[in-house]
């Protein structure tokens, strides 16, 4: 009898929908891995969307600056927040309508392409905000975003992530900005990008995904995105988060898989099998304890992540896992991704 290989993440699914920082670069550096992984992924002739919430490039200079770390892309592969936020705000407000853009040059170019105009200096026919990240956003900048915050301006962020991972480390992103204009006018702006799904389920549906996978390094972004949106999601460990953060996050921000590089995404990927209190994956194992997980099994094993993560599925669909992971004799242990 001939035994079938088991299925990768590539097999399993017709579309990657990337993020890009923390994920495909940390700024102006590669990421290892994520270059061939894009290759990879279009030789087995899977559809790649870049989805990003980065408010600071068009979508030619973010493949331009994928260029410069190895990614190709084209133009027309990407589905960013600016995009996403000036057609929810052309949805909402007449063709020509004054925006005051509390970003750069990238973000008032996507609300011009929507029809409507671009200002910087808040006015009385100012009929909605919208901010995005900019490395250039001072303070003159974001007090004309409050004065028409404060006139009940329609308040647009493109998106709210605290950081932006860059070479240097993790630097204020454009929610720390965003917070500035909140303290300052005890408004809440909508937001248009992740977690928020309306990018995901735009990218899906512009090249026909039936099963996409979103790839990303952050909980609170990519994950979430991808659970409010009804789609798989892999967490790489290369950008944000870690493996005992997804663990003991609220089920909405938990992933599907969590590999610790884009290398993995050829790996052979066999599904847990679930009972009642145990999930197996081939010879690991792990056992709900009333609350604790019990692990049988090396703790380097690739396959313990997609066991312990199917045991929560089940035994904590509904609250973040708090518990803790146990070896066969009862001693704390720590699991890696492989």
């Amino acid at each position: 009898m001939i035994r079938r290989p088991e299925p990768s993440l590539l097999d399993l699914h017709d579309a990657l929908l990337l993020d890009l920082d923390g994920t495909l670069m940390h700024g102006s550096r590669p990421i290892p891995f994520a270059a061939e992984a894009v290759t990879t992924a279009r030789s087995r002739g899977l559809h790649v969307v870049f989805a990003t919430n980065n408010a600071s490039r068009t979508p030619q200079q973010a493949a331009e600056h994928l260029a410069t770390v190895g990614v190709d892309a084209q133009p027309g592969e990407f589905v960013t927040s600016p995009q996403v936020a000036s057609r929810l705000l052309a949805e909402r407000l007449e063709p020509g309508a004054e925006v005051l853009v509390v970003g750069g040059p990238s973000l008032a170019d996507e609300i011009r392409t929507a029809g409507l105009r671009p200002v910087d200096v808040d006015s009385d026919s100012v009929v909605a905000v919208v901010q995005g990240w900019s490395p250039d956003l001072d303070w003159p900048r974001l007090a004309e975003g409050a004065y028409a915050i404060r006139r009940d301006a329609l308040w647009m962020a493109t998106n709210v992530d605290a950081t932006l991972p860059t070479e240097r480390g993790l630097a204020p992103g454009n929610g720390s900005m965003v917070a500035a204009l909140r303290h300052a006018t005890g408004v809440n702006p909508d937001v248009a990008g992740k977690p928020e799904p309306g990018m995901f389920t735009v990218a899906a549906n512009d090249v026909g995904s039936r099963s996409p996978l979103v790839v990303g390094d952050r909980l609170d972004t990519d994950i979430e995105g991808a659970n409010r949106a009804g789609m798989d999601s892999l967490l790489v460990l290369t950008g944000v988060d870690s493996v005992a953060t997804a663990l003991h996050a609220d089920p909405v921000r938990r992933p599907t898989h969590i590999f610790a590089d884009l290398s993995h995404l050829t790996d052979p990927c066999p599904l847990p099998v679930v009972t009642d209190t145990e999930a197996r994956c081939g010879s690991v194992s792990v056992t709900w304890a009333d609350g604790d997980i019990i692990l049988r099994g090396e703790v380097e094993d690739p396959r313990v992540l997609r066991a312990l993560l199917a045991l929560l599925r089940t035994h904590a669909a509904d609250a973040a896992w708090t518990g803790r992971l146990l070896d066969g004799n009862g001693a704390p242990i720590e699991v890696t991704a492989p």
